[in-house]
This record gives structure tokens, sequence and C-alpha cells, in this order.
């Protein structure tokens, strides 16, 4: 098989990101975001989905950290797009329940050409080191819209903040290797209308 990988850049005013990433890599990470459990989060999804990851990113964080993490989300979604190519083969569709600790995260989604976040946790700590929580959502959000998946993430249970988060990132990074891969034998895209876009 041909790798599969992909590259995107974006620079604004607030923010210079590059993303490369291979899908058929070993999990290997090479992150810089300034955002310490940002960061951890990144090298968690690199490491459970097996794809190699390189992210960097310089932003105004002497602000907050929103625009860096939104245009993460923004430009690795659109390296995961390009790398997928024409999509033929793949699985198209990925589920992953993942427990940890006292949390227990929940992530399906679908290649479907269509953005759309569903999110759904239970109230968080406004804060895990110097990650303000509530931007998880905005990255998933920014990467759904720019690379077309549909994306349903739910925590059905937890209190610790952190593991509430890292559940969900290991469990979004187990759907996307099982919808990323390649059913044998098949050589189409998986939709009847015979294209996702």
């Amino acid at each position: 098989m041909d790798q599969r990988i992909g590259r995107a850049e974006r620079h604004s005013m607030e923010t210079s990101v590059r993303v490369e990433i291979n899908l058929e890599g070993q999990g290997q990470a090479r992150i810089d975001t300034g955002i310490g459990f940002f960061d951890h989060m990144l090298n968690i999804l690199a490491g459970h989905s097996g794809f190699d990851l390189t992210v960097e990113c310089h932003g105004d964080l002497n602000v907050d950290g929103h625009h860096t993490v939104e245009d993460v989300g923004i430009v690795l979604g659109r390296a995961f797009a390009q790398a997928l190519g024409d999509k033929k083969g793949i699985c198209r569709y990925g589920t992953s329940f993942i427990p940890m600790d006292e949390s227990l995260a929940m992530v399906s989604l679908d290649i479907s050409g269509r953005p759309y976040l569903h999110w759904d946790i239970p109230p968080i700590a406004p804060m895990v080191g110097n990650f303000d929580t509530q931007l998880a959502e905005e990255f998933f959000r920014a990467f759904s819209s720019q690379c077309g998946v549909t994306l349903h993430i739910r925590v059905l249970y937890g209190k610790n903040a952190h593991h509430m988060l890292e559940a969900v990132f290991k469990a979004f990074a187990r759907a996307l290797r099982q919808a990323v891969s390649i059913e044998k034998g098949v050589d189409k895209v998986p939709s009847t209308k015979g294209i996702i876009d």
C-alpha cells in the first residue's frame, strides 16, 4: 500500500501551524503547541491511532489558548483529509469505548463528507494545567469541519477532568484507526453514492 500522508499549514495574525500525518505510521509524535496538556493529548492521539503525527504551532498564548487549539484542529483536519485521498477501501466507520479509571468515553464517527459534532460530557473542571477544558470541544469541531467527519463524542460518566479528556482522545484515536483501515480486497469508495465528499 502507498503511504497515506497529509501535510497542511496555516498562518495568520494569531497562529502559525504546521501538521504532517502518516496513516501508515508507527504512532510516533513530534508535538509542540506551547500548551502542555494539549501536547499530551496529541501524543495520545498518535500513540493510540498508530499514525505518525507532527504538529508545530506558535500561537498567541499571551491572549489564551483558544486560537492555538482551534487552529491546530483546522490544520489537522485538512492534513487528515489529504492523507485519506480518494477514500477507496476504507472501513469508513469507527466506534470505541475507552475507560480511564472512573471515566468512560465513547467516540463514534463516520468519514462521511458531512461535518457534524455531537459533544456530550459531564460538568468538568475549567482547567487542566494550562489547558482550558472547554477548548477540547472547539478542537473536535474544527477537525470535523475541515475533513468532513461526522463525530459523536460522549463521556458516559466521570469526575476527573484529566481522565475524562484523556479517555476521549484515546477513544477518538482508536475510532479513527478503525475507520481508516483498509478492507482486504475492497477497491471502491464505501458509499452507495460512489463518492464521499
